[in-house]
């Protein structure tokens, strides 16, 4: 388990920088109160001076030998006391290199080295219930959870899309630099789970600057944000709340109907919804002779068509078709 730290960095900093000043300390007031047993092999005489330097001598290496303990007291202040500071005092320096200097540079020589690697993946800004259920069906429908970038404020949601193989990326998803970092401009699709609607219409609003041609999917939870989420440049909006209404209402007439609205969402379900371009052999004949499904509706200029229509009696080059088929 994860938690974000409560102190910032400089303090961190300035408390390892007190510790190991408060561990030299003990050590100096120890030589300094039994200095009649050290022995200046240069003028035989032990000054604060003379203390000062041996105990930073002796803290940070092994000394040099011209001041040496030479009482038996001494010489155990050195090898129980001293010799465990001078343990925790390298110990201090090092994890401080390492938290300022050597992570934050191979965090960045990481990311960088999956930014390359970064192509044709999908973007998931937003890890709450349904962006999590988003990604749990992606995986299951075989997309590669490496080619799933997660972009999230929270650590521990960061950890659970890391447990499900993901690449995540911590930042705030309506900031240019986060979406940026993610590669969205060469991204597959967006889908904006941000759990609240202002949030997602802004990172909508984000996304569809930096990349323009990228299908982009929202969760709205209001009816009348619906259309701001169009504005702002989403491709498919969509209201659970709405939705689940949807599927009550038609359990309602059939106790089977909201069984197969769900049959054809879930990943394991023995139909499937798929959306396609029309073929070329396919072009001039009518919708119900496609021989890949059961074709239900076409999209002709922007315009729905729904089957039994007479505009679906002859495809066409440029029309889109979603069709019924059985899933493998």
């Amino acid at each position: 388990m994860r938690q974000r730290p409560r102190l910032p960095p400089w303090v961190s900093l300035l408390f390892r920088v007190t510790l190991a000043l408060v561990l030299i300390g003990i050590a100096l007031a120890g030589h300094w109160y039994g200095r009649e047993g050290l022995r200046d092999n240069v003028d035989g005489r032990i000054s604060f001076i003379d203390v000062l330097y041996f105990t930073t001598v002796t803290v940070t290496t092994v000394g040099f030998g011209d001041i040496v303990p030479v009482s038996d007291n001494a010489r155990l202040f050195d090898t129980f006391v001293v010799t465990p500071i001078r343990l925790f005092v390298w110990l201090i320096f090092l994890g401080t290199a390492y938290d300022f200097v050597l992570k934050r540079t191979w965090e960045r020589y990481r990311m960088r080295g999956i930014q390359r690697t970064l192509h044709d993946h999908v973007v998931v800004a937003g890890f709450s219930d349904s962006g999590m259920e988003a990604v749990r069906e992606l995986i299951a429908r075989g997309l590669d959870p490496a080619r799933i970038v997660v972009v999230d404020e929270s650590e521990s949601a960061l950890a659970c899309a890391i447990e499900m193989g993901a690449t995540t990326l911590e930042g705030d998803a309506t900031r240019n630099a986060v979406l940026e970092a993610a590669r969205i401009a060469r991204a597959e699709s967006v889908i904006v789970a941000a759990g609240r609607d202002d949030t997602a219409i802004l990172i909508v609003l984000t996304a569809r600057r930096l990349a323009q041609d990228v299908p982009i999917s929202v969760i709205i939870r209001s009816d009348d944000n619906e259309p701001l989420a169009h504005q702002a440049g989403a491709n498919v909006v969509i209201n659970p709340a709405s939705f689940a209404g949807l599927l009550l209402a038609g359990s309602t007439r059939g106790p089977h109907i909201a069984d197969y609205m769900t049959d054809l969402a879930a990943h394991d379900g023995q139909v499937a919804l798929k959306e396609r371009a029309v073929t070329a052999d396919e072009v001039g004949q009518p919708l119900t002779a496609i021989t890949t499904g059961i074709g239900l509706r076409i999209y002709r200029g922007g315009e729905a068509i729904c089957f039994g229509d007479p505009a679906t009696a002859a495809l066409q080059a440029d029309d889109i078709l979603v069709e019924v088929v059985k899933r493998r």
